[in-house]
């Protein structure tokens, strides 16, 4: 049961993906709240290189797209309804969704580190659907509030910013430490706000964008790398007094740049692969490993990020809002998800709006 049921929408427009380069809108039905779901309507969606890698491919690793697929997992919006047993929300409230729902039970769920849960059922990975659609229903206890002050497009931001977050923490960065950022995707410029937070000192980063490199300067960067002109790891010795860097956070999925990353590090440094690769292997210098003993982190998502990813977006909002660059209504899905795939150099975030469009171009 819910609050208002008997004005609750049962079906909703929603972006499918039929099949590779096939998207289509679509009356899609609502599940059936349970007295521990809200219902949500979706104010703002991001569109994340996962969610582009469906779309033109069908398939990350293991996950495989063989059945209509409803894209979408970045994502903020009102909720509309609450479920009976629900104490933490009300009609209205507005939140960011975090898009993974763990069984709860297993050994990873038990120790805090969910995001490892086999049983994940986590938004547009197939087969379970995304929320680039008008409504949803969703567990309570993995909805966020967000600040009245801060828009639905920033709120969207939560979840690929809770994946640099998550890299942050998982390393420990220290204060005063170095970084380097390998691209300057969204992913990659958020991970400057979360080394930023965590007190990182100098910061580089690099990318074969010049307009993602002067972005990152805005962000706080103290020094860039053009990859097409320069060698990475000469770049950043030279930057480090031959030294090498405290950290490395791998955000671009390049296998390229994943092998030269690791070459980075100072002696005993810390390196976070964040970017999901073109290919399913990288090849790494195992010489360096068993002579420098870096730490090396695969990061998967993320666990128990939420709450503190809105709270550093909130102190940044001018700066994330730098982020947010092509703006689509649902019935534009086609054209947003071409933006993304091939407007690398001049487009960062695109939102698309489910409902009511809230800003424009």
């Amino acid at each position: 049961m819910a609050s208002e049921e008997k004005t609750l929408p049962t079906t909703s427009r929603s972006a499918v993906l039929q099949k590779v380069f096939d998207l289509e809108v679509k009356e899609t039905p609502i599940k059936k709240m349970e007295p521990t779901d809200v219902m949500i309507k979706i104010m703002a969606v991001g569109i994340c290189g996962s969610d582009v890698h469906y779309y033109d491919t069908g398939r990350i690793g293991n996950f495989i797209l063989d059945a209509p697929l409803i894209m979408g997992h970045e994502s903020a919006g009102q909720i509309v309804a609450v479920g009976n047993e629900v104490q933490d929300f009300k009609v209205g409230d507005r939140v960011a969704i975090e898009p993974g729902i763990p069984c709860g039970k297993c050994e990873y769920c038990r120790t805090g580190r969910y995001n490892l849960c086999p049983d994940m059922e986590f938004m547009a990975t197939p087969p379970v659907d995304g929320d680039l659609t008008q409504y949803i229903t969703y567990p309570a206890d993995f909805v966020y509030p967000i600040p009245d002050d801060m828009s639905y497009e920033v709120g969207s931001l939560s979840e690929p910013f809770s994946v640099s977050v998550h890299a942050a923490q998982l390393m420990d960065i220290q204060p005063g430490k170095t970084v380097f950022i390998s691209g300057a995707g969204p992913v990659g410029l958020l991970s400057i706000l979360a080394a930023k937070a965590f007190n990182a000192g100098d910061i580089i980063i690099s990318d074969a964008e010049e307009s993602r490199l002067d972005m990152a300067k805005e962000f706080g960067a103290a020094h860039t790398i053009d990859v097409t002109k320069k060698d990475v790891k000469e770049e950043v010795k030279s930057f480090t007094n031959g030294e090498g860097v405290d950290y490395v956070m791998e955000a671009s999925g390049n296998n390229g740049a994943e092998s030269d990353a690791l070459l980075t590090l100072k002696p005993g440094g810390k390196i976070a692969y964040i970017g999901m690769p073109a290919q399913d292997t990288t090849p790494l210098d195992i010489t360096f490993m068993t002579t420098n003993e870096p730490q090396i982190f695969g990061v998967f998502r993320y666990a128990n990020t939420y709450p503190l990813a809105i709270e550093i977006l909130h102190g940044q909002m001018e700066l994330a809002n730098r982020l947010l660059t092509d703006f689509y209504s649902l019935d534009e899905v086609t054209d947003a998800f071409e933006r993304t795939r091939t407007g690398k150099s001049d487009s960062l975030k695109t939102i698309i709006y489910p409902n009511e469009k809230l800003r424009d171009e």
